[in-house]
């Protein structure tokens, strides 16, 4: 994929994923709170909190692609994204289906997302073609 397509999914995604954050999150402040557990509730809020740091992390490696014309800034992005399904994915199974085993899922989400910030942060120090 070029750098240009790869640029503009990455920010559609990252985008449509912070819409689907804040209606998330919405959802669990207004009709989660009496239908779930306090512990499941907490684990709703980390899923919604970490969808939205992502789809920002998202739009942020849609942008470095564009900006460094750095086809390497987009494996970050795509991280974000495995990560967000993964890891946020697994504890909206938890959390609202009672799903418990998708928690062993839940920390390949996390590495997928400290692999891409640290793949995005390697981009950006190292420059565009590095």
């Amino acid at each position: 994929m070029d750098v240009d397509t790869s640029s503009r999914w990455l920010v559609l995604i990252g985008c449509v994923s912070a819409g689907l954050g804040v209606a998330a999150g919405a959802f669990g402040a207004h009709m989660l709170k009496d239908m779930l557990e306090p512990p499941m509730l907490t684990v709703y809020d980390t899923a919604t909190r970490y969808q939205m740091y992502h789809a920002f992390g998202l739009v942020l490696s849609g942008f470095a692609v564009r900006i460094g014309r750095d086809a390497g800034a987009a494996r970050a992005g795509w991280l974000f994204l495995a990560g967000t399904l993964l890891f946020c994915g697994s504890l909206y199974g938890v959390s609202l289906l009672g799903i418990r085993w998708l928690g062993a899922v839940t920390p390949v989400g996390g590495v997928l997302f400290i692999v891409g910030w640290v793949l995005l942060g390697w981009r950006a120090w190292r420059g565009s073609g590095a």
